[in-house]
């Protein structure tokens, strides 16, 4: 997944820091300039790419609102030319994760009415093609149309795309964490490979971009999978418990000593490597990836 790494911050709200990579405003300018002149003016190129920003941002904070409203903790927001990318943490629970991918698209899905009634007000009526004589009209259309594909595309259930998230969160329910991921990562190669073939059949650069981005994330979606699965494996410690996901921490060396490299029981030697002494103030969680003093398990 993109960092903020090469990324400038525009600016916080909420406590959440949007960022936005740097090759955003090359696209833009690009996109701007010489995208088909549907307005008077290229004024109205970058009104519509500036709406398209929004769109996408206003879609990534529904997921960030929607994971601190579950428990949740939410990160960055990283805008780049491929999309935008909300970093959040919500609990290890089905439920939970549903309704943190869900509310992304479910912003779009409220958008529609609202550009609707807009565009009913400016006089106009939804076209395909861009034939609006009204500049206003057709600049809300447009909008209407890029709010909509937003909305199919990020529904496909290709992860790590929200649909693909949505329809690992649906098999969770049934197959549990590790095996729904698994189900969840096939399903994104077979995406990914009907991708590459539309990108070729319509030698689009970008889509083929957009490919390569999701087959990374799809093979990682599938060694996490198989991390998990091995985790599951493991014999649990009674009497223990992670504060944010409940689940048994696993029993023997599993942890590692970010200091000497050599690995222990953080539970048998009270939070401290035995090979370099070095103290650890907290503990990680091998299952939900969160981090809490021993004396909280």
């Amino acid at each position: 997944m993109p960092t903020n790494k090469g990324s400038f911050k525009i600016f916080t709200l909420a406590g959440i820091s949007v960022f936005v990579h740097w090759s955003w405003f090359l696209v833009a300018i690009y996109s701007i300039q010489y995208r088909n002149q549907a307005y008077s003016s290229t004024l109205g190129n970058a009104a519509e790419y500036l709406a398209l920003f929004l769109i996408v941002l206003t879609h990534e904070f529904g997921h960030q609102l929607a994971c601190r409203s579950v428990g949740g903790t939410t990160h960055d927001i990283v805008l780049w030319p491929l999309g935008g990318v909300a970093y959040v943490s919500p609990p290890q629970r089905p439920g939970a994760q549903l309704w943190s991918i869900a509310a992304g698209p479910l912003v779009n899905v409220i958008l529609i009415p609202i550009l609707s009634l807009l565009l009913f007000l400016a006089g106009g009526h939804l076209t395909l093609d861009g034939s609006e004589p009204n500049q206003y009209a057709a600049f809300l259309n447009n909008i209407w149309i890029l709010n909509l594909v937003l909305l199919v595309f990020n529904l496909l259930p290709i992860y790590p795309l929200d649909g693909g998230q949505i329809l690992r969160s649906l098999l969770w329910f049934v197959f549990g964490r590790a095996d729904s991921l698994l189900v969840a990562s096939i399903f994104g190669f077979a995406g990914v490979a009907g991708l590459i073939g539309l990108a070729i059949w319509a030698q689009s650069i970008w889509m083929g971009i957009m490919a390569a981005f999701i087959l990374m994330n799809c093979w990682g979606g599938l060694r996490q999978a198989q991390a998990l699965a091995k985790i599951a494996k493991i014999p649990r410690r009674a009497g223990f418990a992670c504060p944010a996901c409940k689940s048994a921490p696993p029993l023997g060396a599993v942890w590692r000593c970010s200091r000497c490299g050599g690995a222990f029981d953080t539970f048998e030697t009270q939070a401290a490597c035995p090979h370099c002494s070095t103290q650890f103030n907290q503990t990680h969680c091998l299952d939900c990836g969160t981090s809490h003093p021993l004396s909280e398990w």
